[in-house]
């Protein structure tokens, strides 16, 4: 089964529908991190990812970027391969 940590805010829309996405499959967020909640993981997520939006996705540890990639990895067919099925 795979791992996901998700870096998020509790106000991002996107964030939200990166939840739908993955509970449609059938898997839920093992670490979901609030970075408005605990500004110093904002800089950790930064440093993991470059980048400095949310949502950022971790698939056992591999970054998927943002709700927009995760959605471009489903409809490639690569998305249900990394969670296991």
């Amino acid at each position: 089964m795979a791992t996901i940590t998700m870096y998020s805010t509790g106000v991002c829309p996107y964030c939200i529908r990166a939840e739908q996405l993955l509970s449609s499959k059938g898997v839920g967020i093992d670490q979901k991190i609030r970075v408005d909640l605990e500004p110093d993981r904002r800089e950790e997520m930064m440093t993991r990812t470059g980048r400095r939006t949310v949502p950022q996705i971790f698939i056992n540890e591999q970054h998927i970027g943002g709700y927009d990639d995760l959605a471009a990895l489903d409809r490639a067919g690569g998305l249900d391969p990394l969670l296991g099925r």
